[in-house]
């Protein structure tokens, strides 16, 4: 997720004003793995720039009505119970059944700083993905001066544009491109209210992944 800049709309207030000082729209999309944007919500505005953006995406809606046809949960070789699928995701968010973030603190076990390092080696994609976009398309890089509604429509275009290319000639479209992260991000959340289920299935994750470490 990340904050395309706008400038100020007219008796806009500071309805778009954000965390940076700066009015923005906000962007939320879901990677794969390979820097493609699956879904992409784009036009909340900038104000609420913490996890209150997310709640109130599409894509979150349909996350907690159970409508987007996830895979259903399977086995892990060395947890005994079925784990759910997850979307990784940073400090940004809630962390939640469907939703995966880092652990939080400066006291870590060793166990806990290599979950971490893995969640943040997966995340390389997304950053990449924003960083591609923002300097493929320049128009991203600095204050758009539109409406916010057809800010919203250039953010969308570009998005689809990004897949495009990619998917047409992906080595050539990256190697012109650089994946430096020139979008501001959210707000970090001081939220901690994890349901049990998510911190279980955290933890669990968390033993996996060492368990494989262990075992290399």
């Amino acid at each position: 997720m990340g904050h395309v800049e706008i400038r100020k709309p007219p008796n806009s207030g500071s309805f778009y004003f954000n965390y940076k000082k700066t009015f923005c729209i906000v962007l939320m999309a879901i990677v794969n793995a390979k820097s493609e944007f699956l879904m992409v919500d784009v036009g909340k505005n900038g104000r609420n720039s913490d996890a209150g953006v997310f709640g109130h995406t599409t894509f979150s809606k349909m996350l907690e009505s159970g409508s987007l046809h996830l895979p259903d949960a399977e086995e892990l070789v060395t947890v005994e119970e079925k784990l759910a699928y997850v979307f990784v995701a940073d400090d940004a968010f809630p962390l939640k059944e469907h939703i995966m973030k880092p652990y939080s603190g400066t006291q870590l076990s060793p166990q806990e700083l290599n979950f971490n390092k893995c969640l943040s080696s997966s995340r390389v994609r997304v950053e990449n993905a924003f960083g591609i976009l923002a300097h493929r398309f320049q128009v991203l890089v600095k204050p758009i001066n539109l409406r916010p509604e057809k800010v919203t429509k250039i953010v969308l275009a570009c998005c689809f544009l990004h897949n495009f290319l990619k998917r047409k000639n992906g080595t050539v479209y990256e190697a012109l491109s650089s994946n430096e992260d020139v979008l501001i991000g959210l707000e970090l959340t001081t939220s901690r209210n994890a349901t049990t289920i998510a911190k279980n299935i955290r933890n669990k994750l968390c033993a996996y992944i060492n368990s494989n470490i262990s075992n290399i």
